[in-house]
């Protein structure tokens, strides 16, 4: 009797609490405050909205062969870069302000060859490398409000890692951490709540991320058909890879810089596919 008991008891315990999350998932859906559960294969989704959040006006080719398939099945994504990318040129005679400029071009012709228009890419602005000195409470509600509007399914940046941090270097390493801050924000009224009261931004909960840069990957999508178009994307920011660093001769990529870009977009894996990798985390950040 004492091991039925005990069995029953387990079985209360593990199951309860699935039963009341269900509850909870389905009362935030009623209220529009979270979508419903994306597809296990990413290549399923159709009429979702995706957010990837960058730090540098390049970051955001890490999922880029990913967005490529999105946008060819109908979803819509959106572009957050933090920083105006305007400190990282080695050529002594570019400024911050042209570099600046060159940078978001260079990432508005990369993303309108994956099918994002530049209407779909968010500029916040700030200087390259000084993302940790700027107020982290300004930067989580920039972070909370632009959940709140734009609703996505998935979010896609950085890792933070999981139970220890994970080192990236600066701008890297803040953006994955703000961006959770500011998803975590956006599921709570409370937090910040001018933006419901004034713009009746509703709060809302993303339910799935996709981490790149992660030292533990546990997601591949395959983008063995898309490659082309991220290695294209890729040969837009010529201030950035080869001689385009040290000598800014743009918009066009030197011939030779564009092999080295294809060499090393181009490794194969055993099974003869390419693949970009991520942690995929799916379930509420909310707590």
């Amino acid at each position: 009797m004492k091991i039925k008991n005990f069995i029953i008891v387990s079985l209360l315990i593990i199951i309860l609490p699935l039963s009341l999350f269900g509850q909870e998932q389905k009362q935030l859906s009623d209220r529009g405050q979270v979508r419903e559960r994306n597809p296990e294969d990413i290549n399923d989704w159709r009429g979702k909205t995706v957010m990837v959040f960058a730090p540098h006006p390049d970051d955001d080719l890490s999922p880029a062969g990913t967005m490529a398939k999105l946008v060819e099945n109908g979803n819509k994504v959106f572009i957050v870069v933090y920083t105006s990318g305007n400190k990282g040129s080695r050529d002594l005679e570019m400024t911050s302000e042209r570099l600046a400029q060159i940078r978001k071009q260079e990432d508005i012709a990369a993303n309108k060859i994956l099918g994002i228009p530049e209407e779909n890419i968010i500029w916040l602005g700030y200087d390259d490398g000084m993302l940790e000195y700027v107020p982290e409470k300004e930067l989580c509600e920039k972070v909370c409000y632009l959940i709140r509007k734009y609703r996505p399914d998935a979010v896609f940046c950085h890792d933070a890692g999981t139970d220890w941090m994970q080192w990236h270097k600066t701008d890297h390493r803040m953006s994955a951490f703000i961006t959770l801050d500011g998803a975590r924000a956006a599921a709570y009224h409370l937090y910040f709540p001018h933006h419901r009261i004034y713009e009746d931004l509703q709060p809302f909960t993303v339910m799935d991320y996709f981490f790149w840069g992660s030292h533990e990957p546990n997601y591949n999508v395959d983008i063995t058909d898309v490659i082309e178009l991220k290695f294209e994307a890729a040969c837009q920011h010529v201030s950035q890879f080869g001689k385009g660093n040290f000598k800014y001769t743009g918009p066009v990529m030197d011939t030779e810089d564009k092999e080295n870009i294809r060499k090393r977009y181009m490794r194969k894996e055993p099974d003869g596919k390419m693949y970009e990798r991520f942690r995929r985390l799916q379930g509420s950040r909310s707590f």
